[in-house]
């Protein structure tokens, strides 16, 4: 992949006529490609946390969210197996989810700090918040293959958020999709606070994950991850007034 052109895919396909995130959604949600993935959501779907046992799992991919004008895209790894993959949003349902939009909703990004599920009523404003594979994998690890098969989805919506210019990655492996995508060379070492400049006056910016492993153990703290999200403001031109 090369992201040295963010243009949008100008091939027609289904949905012609639909906006690009509408189109690409539709396509994800439908997507069967990787028959490990698919088991694994649809299992999680089906068997069910018992605190949840009296909702209707998602169990499908789970397409990326927010303003498609966004400035600042947020790349996760994937969709947790009792979070996302019930809810049918990204980061959404879960502790993580707690965790990314309480500091949207700090930095004046999102218009709530709840994020409950789809009709909840949650607005972001110049922020997009994906993952670089669309289904919970086993273990929330992905095989290669499932990575490079997924990532022909975020490099069609990276390039369809052509506005673009931070990419704020949470955790080595969306930060690493990140560095596919843009082909960055030499290679960019991922670590918490890590600042690394892109083609065309654009950046990818590295976080700690806002997984539980990182949250509960005090190696990420909202301090943190507010210093990350104001980096992540001031390089993407947006002012630090809520609005």
């Amino acid at each position: 992949m090369d992201g040295s052109d963010l243009l949008p895919d100008p091939t027609p396909g289904p949905g012609v006529g639909m906006g690009w995130a509408e189109c690409l959604r539709r396509e994800i949600v439908g997507c069967r490609r990787c028959p490990r993935l698919v088991r694994w959501r649809e299992k999680v779907a089906k068997d069910k946390r018992a605190a949840y046992a009296g909702e209707t799992y998602w169990g499908k991919a789970v397409p990326g969210w927010g303003d498609p004008q966004a400035r600042i895209v947020v790349v996760g790894l994937a969709p947790g197996a009792h979070g996302a993959n019930r809810t049918g949003r990204m980061f959404t349902g879960d502790e993580s989810g707690k965790w990314l939009y309480r500091a949207l909703w700090r930095a004046g990004l999102a218009n709530q700090k709840e994020s409950l599920g789809r009709n909840d009523g949650l607005k972001l404003r110049n922020v997009w918040v994906t993952a670089a594979v669309k289904c919970a994998p086993p273990d929330n690890r992905p095989s290669p293959g499932e990575r490079d098969t997924c990532g022909i989805f975020l490099e069609r919506e990276m390039r369809g958020l052509s506005g673009a210019k931070v990419y704020l990655a949470l955790g080595g492996f969306g930060f690493d999709a990140v560095v596919r995508f843009f082909g960055l060379r030499p290679k960019p070492k991922f670590s918490h606070g890590s600042v690394v400049p892109v083609q065309g006056g654009r950046w990818l910016l590295g976080s700690y994950h806002v997984s539980q492993q990182n949250t509960f153990t005090g190696r990420l703290t909202e301090r943190m991850l507010d210093e990350v999200m104001r980096e992540a403001k001031e390089r993407a031109g947006l002012s630090q007034a809520r609005g």
